[in-house]
C-alpha cells in the first residue's frame, strides 16, 4: 500500500512540473520557446553524424543535410537536403561547384594567378557522434619548387558538421615559413555555385533582395562600360529587359556583410553565408566586399583589392617573411519552409535569426586547432571616447556610437589599409563607453573615428593582449583636427558621399531595385550623370545659397566631349568672407571619400595661376565610382591660405581634378570645411 501512494505522488509531481514548464514556455516570447524547442531537438532527437570515405570522397551526414567533399583536393562536390540531391551546380564540374579560391602572383616571375585551393593530403582531425573536423592540406615544398612558378603558402583547409545543425561550417590556415620567396596575394574567398534550376531570388539585406535574371539572360546581353555590367537585352522572364545587371551592385561594408544568399521560390528552400566576425577581414569595417550575384553565386570573401586597388598592399610578402592566418569559420546555412505564403521573407527572418545565434557563439569552441583561440584564450579592452572639441562643445563630450577597434600598430588609419594580422571593432553607446571582447593574443594599436567628427583617433600606447587579459582604459580624449572656428563646410564627415545629390540613372539603364531606393547610388552609369546635368559650364556652389543634397554632385568626375574622350573638370566655391585678417592664416580640411587614379588641385581666387595653391599628387585606384560604391579608401588633407590670399567680400576656391582621359578618374568627397584663425 505505501508502495502505491508513493508511485501516485510521484505521477501527481510529475504533471506538476510538466504543467509548471509547459505554462513558462507560453509566457516566453515565441523567438525563445523555439530557441528552446530548438535546443531539445538538436540534442534529444538529432541522429549522430556518420562519416562515409570513399576512393575520392567524403560524406558527411547529420541527417538534416548530406555533403560531399572530394578527397585529397577538399572541394565541395554535393550538398543534398530535404529531397534535393544536390543544392550547387551539376552542370559544373566538380572542382567548380564549391571551393576556396586564391589570386596569387610572384613579382617579377609571374602575373596573377587565379588558383582554385586544391589539397593533396587529407586527414580526419576529429570524429565522434556530435562533430567532424576534416583537413584537406596543400603544403609548399621550396626544393620542388625549380622553376619558381608555385604558390609559396601552405594552406589547410578545413570543414566542420555538427550533430543538429542545418549547415556546416569552413576555416582555413594559411603559413609562410622563413625563408620562402616573394609573394603578393590579391584575393581569398569561397565561392558557391547554386543550382539555377532551384534557386531564383537572392537576399543581401533587409532592403536589397529580389528575384533575379539568369547567368543566361547575362550571357544574351550587351556589356556595357566593363565586363561586369550587362544590358539585359532578351531575357527568359520579360520583367528583366532593359535592366542592368552588375555584381558590384550588390557590395556590402564588412561592418553590415554576415549574411547573404539565396532562396528558391518553388522549393522553398534558402542557401546562405554567415560570416559572424570580422576579425579575420581585411580593412576593417568599412572595407567593402562582394556578396551574392547572379549565377547563382554566393561568396565568402575574406581578402581583396575592391574598393581599394593597390592602396591596400596588405597582403604582399618579401622574400623571407613568415606569416599565419586563420581565415574563418564561416557558416553555410541550409534552411526550408514549406508552410508560409512568403516564403522569401520567412527564410530570410530565419537566416537572420541563426546570424545572431553565431554570432552571439563567436569565438567558437569547437574548431580542433591551436591557431584558432577559443574564448578563454582571449582577452578584452573597455573604456570610454570623449571628444574635445571647443568649437563644437567647451566641455569634453561623449563620441556617440563611435567606431572603435584594435588594429595591428600603425598610424592614425593605417588600420583601412592592413590585412595581414587581426582586427576587431565594435561601436561606443550614446554615453561613449566600449567594450571589446574576443581579442586574440597579440600587441594592437586603438583606433576609432566618430561619424559627424572630422580625423582619425589613436590611443599612443600599445596594448598587449595575452589570454584572459582585460584592459580597462578609462577615460579617452579625441581631440579632433581644428586650427580654428567654422567659417563655412559642405557635407558630413561620415567617410561616404552619401549626403550628396545622387543623379537617377540615365533612362534604359536602371537596375530595378534601387529605383526610389535610399541605396540609389548603386545604379550603374551615374559617371556620366554629370555631363547630362553640366554639359557646358562645370558645378558652382554658392556657400550660404546652395543645398550640397542638390547641387552638390556625388562625385568630381570627368565632362564626356565624345563618345570615348573625358577631359577634367574644375569645380567652384563661391563664399563670402568679412573682416579678412590678412595677417593670420585660414585652413582649409577636405577628406576624400574615394579617389580613382585622381590629382585634385585647389587654386585660390585665382583660376588661370599655373601653380595650384594646394595638390593631392596622383592618389587612389579604388575604383568606387565605376563599381557603384560611395565611398573607397579615406583621404584627409588640410593646406593653410594666408590671409593675405583672400578678400574682403566675395572669394572662389577652384577645385579641378586634372585626370583625364576615362569616365572612372575622379574623386569622391567626403566633408570640406574652412577654419578662420585661432
Amino acid at each position: 500500500m505505501e508502495k502505491k501512494k508513493k508511485i501516485i505522488w510521484k505521477r501527481i509531481l510529475f504533471v506538476w512540473f510538466c504543467n509548471i514548464v509547459f505554462q513558462v514556455l507560453l509566457s516566453l516570447p515565441v523567438d525563445s520557446a523555439r530557441s528552446i524547442q530548438q535546443i531539445n531537438t538538436r540534442l534529444n532527437s538529432s541522429p549522430p553524424l556518420k562519416l562515409q570515405l570513399q576512393d575520392q570522397h567524403a560524406l558527411l551526414d547529420n541527417g538534416l543535410l548530406k555533403v560531399t567533399l572530394s578527397t585529397p583536393g577538399g572541394m565541395i562536390t554535393g550538398i543534398g537536403y530535404k529531397g534535393i540531391h544536390n543544392l550547387l551546380e551539376t552542370g559544373q564540374k566538380e572542382s567548380g561547384r564549391g571551393y576556396w579560391d586564391i589570386v596569387w602572383s610572384r613579382p617579377g616571375k609571374t602575373g596573377a594567378i587565379f588558383e582554385p585551393i586544391e589539397g593533396t593530403s587529407f586527414k580526419v582531425i576529429a570524429q565522434d557522434e556530435d562533430k567532424i573536423e576534416l583537413s584537406f592540406r596543400k603544403t609548399y615544398y621550396p626544393s620542388l619548387d625549380l622553376n619558381a612558378t608555385a604558390l609559396p603558402l601552405n594552406i589547410d583547409k578545413r570543414f566542420i558538421m555538427l550533430r543538429g545543425q542545418s549547415g556546416f561550417y569552413s576555416y582555413a590556415i594559411f603559413e609562410r615559413l622563413q625563408g620562402w620567396p616573394e609573394l603578393n596575394i590579391e584575393e581569398a574567398r569561397i565561392a558557391f555555385k547554386l543550382q539555377q534550376e532551384v534557386f531564383d531570388y537572392m537576399a543581401v539585406s533587409d532592403t536589397i533582395q529580389r528575384m533575379m535574371p539568369t547567368s543566361y539572360d547575362r550571357q544574351q546581353g550587351h556589356t556595357l562600360d566593363y565586363k561586369e555590367a550587362v544590358l539585359l537585352t532578351n531575357p527568359t522572364d520579360s520583367r528583366f529587359k532593359g535592366e542592368v545587371d552588375d555584381k558590384y551592385q550588390y557590395s556590402k561594408d564588412n561592418k553590415d556583410n554576415h549574411l547573404h544568399g539565396w532562396v528558391g521560390s518553388q522549393s522553398q528552400v534558402g542557401f546562405w553565408a554567415i560570416i559572424p566576425s570580422n576579425e579575420f577581414r581585411c580593412g576593417g569595417p568599412l572595407k567593402q566586399e562582394l556578396t551574392s550575384h547572379v549565377g547563382p553565386t554566393t561568396l565568402a570573401m575574406f581578402y581583396s583589392r575592391h574598393y581599394a586597388g593597390d592602396t591596400l598592399t596588405g597582403l604582399e610578402f618579401k622574400e623571407g617573411e613568415a606569416w599565419k592566418k586563420v581565415l574563418g569559420p564561416v557558416f553555410i546555412y541550409i534552411n526550408s519552409d514549406s508552410g508560409s505564403e512568403e516564403p522569401h521573407a520567412a527564410l530570410w527572418i530565419d537566416a537572420k535569426k541563426q546570424m545572431e545565434i553565431e554570432r552571439k557563439n563567436w569565438p567558437y569552441d569547437f574548431p580542433v586547432s591551436d591557431d584558432f583561440p577559443h574564448a578563454d584564450q582571449r582577452g578584452s579592452v573597455k573604456g570610454r571616447l570623449l571628444i574635445n572639441d571647443r568649437y563644437i562643445n567647451r566641455n569634453l563630450f561623449p563620441a556617440k556610437s563611435a567606431y572603435v577597434g584594435l588594429a595591428p600598430p600603425g598610424d592614425e588609419g593605417t588600420w583601412q589599409l592592413e590585412a595581414k594580422g587581426y582586427q576587431f571593432w565594435t561601436q561606443t553607446n550614446k554615453d561613449g563607453y566600449f567594450i571589446i571582447k574576443g581579442v586574440r593574443e597579440g600587441t594592437y594599436n586603438l583606433f576609432g573615428w566618430v561619424p559627424g567628427i572630422l580625423g582619425d583617433y589613436k590611443y599612443q600606447v600599445e596594448i598587449d593582449i595575452r589570454p584572459g587579459s582585460e584592459f580597462s582604459l578609462g577615460n579617452l580624449v579625441f581631440v579632433p583636427p581644428r586650427n580654428g572656428p567654422t567659417l563655412w563646410e559642405i557635407g558630413i564627415p561620415d567617410r561616404t558621399a552619401a549626403e550628396f545629390y545622387i543623379p537617377d540613372p540615365a533612362p534604359g539603364l536602371e537596375n530595378h531595385l534601387y529605383n526610389n531606393h535610399t541605396d540609389k547610388w548603386r545604379q550603374y552609369g551615374l559617371w556620366n550623370r554629370y555631363t547630362d546635368l553640366y554639359p557646358k559650364e562645370d558645378l558652382v556652389y554658392n556657400v550660404g545659397v546652395s543645398d550640397y543634397a542638390k547641387d552638390w554632385f556625388f562625385a568630381h568626375v570627368n565632362r564626356r566631349i565624345e563618345e570615348k574622350t573625358y577631359v577634367p573638370t574644375t569645380w567652384q566655391i563661391s563664399f563670402d568672407l568679412r573682416n579678412v585678417i590678412p595677417g593670420k592664416n585660414y585652413t582649409f580640411r577636405l577628406a576624400l571619400a574615394s579617389a580613382n587614379y585622381a590629382r585634385l588641385q585647389i587654386r585660390v581666387n585665382k583660376p588661370n595661376s599655373r601653380q595650384p595653391h594646394f595638390s593631392t599628387g596622383g592618389i587612389g585606384r579604388d575604383n568606387a565610382i565605376a563599381r557603384h560604391g560611395i565611398h573607397g579608401i579615406y583621404w584627409p588633407f588640410f593646406f593653410s591660405i594666408p590671409g593675405n590670399m583672400l578678400v574682403q567680400g566675395k572669394n572662389i576656391f577652384y577645385l579641378k581634378q586634372a585626370k583625364g582621359g576615362t569616365s572612372f578618374n575622379g574623386i569622391m568627397y567626403d566633408y570640406l570645411r574652412l577654419e578662420g584663425p585661432a
